[in-house]
């Protein structure tokens, strides 16, 4: 079976469509990723400038202290918030990659399986074996992509899971690690 002129032109137009759509979502993270960091350094300067001039009016070494260790909280949390903003912008933008391969894989597939059911029924007499030995192996092909697009998927979603669960931990950690510079730093007074 051979394409027809108009089903290759179509191919590629569907071809160019596609990088373009993948090319211009690429983009859109890029855009949001250059919009969080304007931010994030905009936040940031923003603390520090606040900070320093709260430190340049302290008026002795436990006031000092006491903003030194009210300090770490902040900005562990500002830095997990940065960190789940990325790792969001980041799985968006492989989630919508991946809706994209998997809608065209799922094309490709179809039409090659459309292309082996043309050729198997225009198959010369007595290739039955063959032909069904073949479609055998396309159908334990797709089996197996299947079966590696699962995997890919709750591997994605476990480490998800372990990105939010260590996000959290860190969280935690500096509130704690907070609470008792905090305290420390009111018993020395």
């Amino acid at each position: 079976m051979s394409l027809t002129p108009e089903q290759v032109i179509a191919a590629q137009k569907a071809n160019v469509e596609t990088f373009f759509g993948l090319t211009n979502k690429a983009f859109e993270g890029f855009e949001k990723l250059v919009e969080l960091n304007v931010t994030a350094s905009r936040a940031a300067l923003n603390d520090a400038a606040q900070h320093v001039q709260a430190v340049l009016a302290a008026k002795d070494p436990q006031e000092l202290m006491a903003l030194q260790a009210g300090l770490l909280q902040p900005l562990a949390e500002k830095s997990v918030a940065y960190s789940r903003h990325l790792y969001d912008i980041a799985s968006g933008a492989g989630t919508e990659l991946s809706k994209t391969l998997e809608s065209q894989a799922a094309e490709a597939q179809r039409n090659f399986n459309n292309l082996v059911d043309t050729a198997a029924k225009n198959a010369p007499a007595g290739s039955e074996t063959s032909v069904a030995v073949f479609k055998s192996a396309v159908s334990a092909a797709n089996n197996a992509f299947e079966s590696v697009q699962k995997a890919v998927k709750q591997a994605s979603d476990v480490a998800e899971a372990n990105f939010n669960a260590v996000a959290n931990s860190a969280t935690n950690a500096a509130k704690t690690a907070a609470s008792t510079a905090t305290a420390a730093s009111a018993r020395k007074r």
